[in-house]
């Protein structure tokens, strides 16, 4: 068995978690803040890259040890079996590094020191001074937490949030695996009608497509696991084809979004027929030609939509200052939104946003929320 670290938006880690358990991983208990733990076969490499949505990054857990000084550092990072991972010509990038509560607080030197003691062990195993680094690069990333150690060898590449079918996202859009949290979070079901009415890029109402068909979002790019010498890929396209089969093409849904701009609903367009192809592209691997049914965006303002159904989900991402410079103009607009109780009467609503005024200005009070942290802007979803 080995051991993986699965990075998230910090206060996703129940959902990442239900997600792991759900693919039949065993999570390691005592994770911290945006990190899940989880142990599974070789083939967990590949299914967990490819199927996860709401996972940022995936890790293999090289080493976990203590170290109080920089001897220990060197000596556990050099016990790890480094010559069974990279190949002969590759370039080894300690990409990240960070420390918290322990005697060894220089990053730098940390990182230094790890490097060091990974390209010693290589030097010393494949019998040359110095290596090519004329291959591909592996990333490499440390944490030290009260003076232990974890290293972690990242599988994803590219962050997981990119799928692949968003060619431009526009101002600022959301990210996917945020988009697949918050459907989660709101425990969207299939049978279920949701619109957006701020598509934007439409990345809410493509990530719903893609769970309401059990499409695996992954299965139309690649990894840095392929730059691996543990690589098989001969399994790997297995674990696709078993994915594939998985997908279900017999589903009604009603997924629709909205924005004023029509640019936007142009771009979603374009983005959730890229989806679609992708899956199909997986679908022809198991000799399938079934079609994936696409999300459907119209331009319309908020202000004038209707609800196509008697009960449904609204799930959007509206504009606040960040994204449209003015903090005063974004507060007009949550004011506005107010109407969508009305016009959306019966159905449930969520709502992100990091502006904290958000419920004085929408003059009601949401009836849970949940706190979430992408990347270094902090956000809550508003339940109602």
């Amino acid at each position: 068995m080995n051991t993986f670290v699965a990075l998230c938006a910090v206060g996703a880690e129940k959902i990442l978690g239900n997600e792991l358990k759900h693919l039949g991983f065993q999570l390691v208990q005592g994770n911290t803040p945006g990190r899940v733990t989880f142990t599974g076969n070789d083939d967990a490499l590949y299914l967990s890259n490819y199927s996860l949505r709401t996972s940022d990054r995936v890790y293999i857990q090289m080493a976990k040890y203590e170290a109080s000084d920089f001897d220990a550092l060197f000596e556990g990072c050099y016990r790890i079996n480094w010559q069974d991972y990279f190949k002969k010509d590759v370039r080894v990038i300690v990409d990240k590094v960070r420390s918290h509560k322990s005697k060894l607080n220089s990053e730098h030197s940390i990182q230094g020191m790890i490097q060091k003691a990974i390209y010693k062990k290589l030097g010393s195993i494949w019998h040359i001074t110095t290596l090519p680094e004329s291959g591909s690069e592996c990333d490499v990333r440390v944490y030290l937490e009260n003076n232990i150690v974890t290293i972690l060898l990242d599988t994803s590449g590219e962050a997981l949030h990119k799928r692949g079918y968003r060619t431009d996202g526009g101002i600022a859009p959301l990210r996917e695996t945020t988009a697949a949290v918050l459907i989660q979070e709101m425990m969207w079901r299939r049978k279920t009608a949701l619109h957006d009415p701020f598509c934007g890029s439409g990345t809410i109402a493509i990530e719903a497509n893609l769970y309401a068909h059990n499409i695996a979002p992954g299965l139309g790019r690649h990894f840095a696991y392929e730059n691996l010498a543990i690589y098989n890929q001969q399994r790997a396209v297995e674990i696709k084809k078993q994915l594939a089969e998985q997908i279900r093409t017999d589903v009604e849904c009603r997924i629709t979004g909205s924005d004023i701009d029509p640019v936007a609903v142009e771009r979603a367009k374009l983005n959730a027929e890229h989806s679609c192809v992708a899956a199909g592209r997986a679908l022809q691997m198991i000799g399938s030609d079934a079609k994936i049914e696409r999300p459907e965006f119209i331009v319309s303002d908020f202000s004038d939509l209707e609800a196509p159904y008697e009960t449904g989900l609204l799930l959007c991402n509206p504009p606040y200052g960040e994204r449209i410079g003015d903090i005063q103009e974004a507060e007009m607009l949550y004011t506005k939104m107010a109407n969508l109780f009305t016009d959306f009467k019966g159905w449930n609503m969520g709502i992100i946003t990091s502006q904290k005024t958000f419920e004085q200005c929408i003059g009601k009070r949401a009836v849970s929320s949940k706190t979430l942290k992408a990347g270094n802007l902090d956000t809550v979803l508003y339940k109602y």
